[in-house]
């Protein structure tokens, strides 16, 4: 189920975390709160399809190992359905899939862990 900051959607950019550890999502919300950002969270590849399919966010946060698939595999269907979002892989377990995210589409990776300045630069960059 997608939860979302309570801010004004007409100033904020968009922003869907695709991540299935409870503690990422909540450190990932503590960092992005207060950013100017509408931040929404789905745990799944099938709950990420489902969502872009009525939402079309600035920025996906998209983390690699997932219970229905890896984030690598879903970044053509991202791109495919909205070329223009920018995505950022995150993954802890894979840095070789650095490499294969950023050839199918990924804008940028973030190995775990990051540092709150590496995630608010690397989002900043990617949507100014």
């Amino acid at each position: 189920m997608p939860t979302t900051t309570n801010q004004d959607p007409q100033t904020l950019h968009k922003i869907l975390v695709i991540e299935d550890e409870g503690e990422m999502c909540l450190l990932l919300n503590l960092i992005l709160d207060g950013q100017g950002l509408s931040v929404d969270h789905v745990k799944t590849l099938s709950a990420a399809k489902a969502f872009l399919q009525k939402e079309s966010p600035s920025l996906i946060l998209l983390d690699n190992r997932l219970p229905d698939g890896l984030g690598v595999d879903f970044i053509s269907y991202i791109k495919k359905s909205l070329p223009n979002v920018k995505i950022i892989m995150i993954s802890g377990v894979d840095p070789e899939a650095a490499d294969a995210a950023l050839e199918i589409g990924a804008d940028h990776f973030l190995a775990k862990p990051f540092t709150k300045k590496q995630l608010q630069e690397s989002i900043q960059g990617l949507l100014n």
